[in-house]
């Protein structure tokens, strides 16, 4: 299925120290009618894959938003001249607006990805079934099998059918990270699956927070 996609990348003269959070706080805040921006409605909140996502990476906060978050980017982007994250007060020098049509889709080889944030994979139940494998090769092959959940997740939440078995294998070491200010469980590393994932889409938990997010690693299997 064809994606509409709009990323916006935010040069700024000093690199972005701050966690995607932040940029998500700043930019839901000063954007409040939008709801696509913060997940908040009058009834509660979106529970559903995130159609705009924050991101800061290797220094550089950027957003993704995804078919009518990629219009509401598009809307809102030439609004932006600073942004203010925290105590930091970063003055933008660019704004980059990159917009595309991406495919999501199952194919008929492997692809390589890496996770360029960590994946968080575990939810409070499955933290514990986690915790109680006393075997890596166990342990592995429970998150694998919550990575394709992950996905199908993301294509449900997309409007998107998949019919077709995925098949994964990753290579993932655990680090702790902070989410919603607790300490819980991320993965990083690299895995491979025969399903087309664009560029910096994430899965898995806190997602519109810059969680999860996906790289073509380059090479097919």
């Amino acid at each position: 299925m064809t994606i509409k996609t709009t990323y916006l990348v935010f040069r700024t003269k000093k690199p972005v120290v701050e966690p995607s959070s932040k940029l998500r706080g700043f930019i839901g805040g000063r954007f409040p009618d939008h709801a696509l921006l913060h997940n908040h409605i009058k009834e509660g909140y979106i529970y559903t894959y995130p159609m705009i996502q924050y991101k800061v990476l290797g220094g550089t906060a950027s957003i993704l938003g995804i078919e009518e978050g990629a219009r509401v980017i598009k809307e809102i982007s030439n609004s932006i001249d600073t942004l203010v994250l925290g105590n930091s007060v970063y003055n933008i020098e660019q704004r980059i607006l990159y917009e595309q049509e991406v495919e999501l889709k199952p194919i008929d080889h492997p692809v390589h990805y890496k996770f360029v944030s960590p994946w968080l994979a575990l939810n409070p139940e499955n933290h514990k079934k986690f915790c109680g494998l006393n075997h890596w090769k166990d342990k592995k092959e429970f998150l694998n099998s919550i990575l394709v959940g992950n996905i199908l997740s993301m294509c449900k939440g997309l409007g998107i059918t998949v019919n077709n078995e995925l098949y994964t294998s990753t290579h993932l070491d655990m680090e702790k990270v902070k989410y919603k200010a607790t300490q819980v469980i991320g993965f990083t590393g690299y895995f491979i699956i025969n399903f087309e994932i664009p560029q910096f889409f994430g899965i898995g938990k806190g997602v519109s927070q810059g969680f999860g997010v996906v790289m073509n690693a380059g090479g097919e299997s």
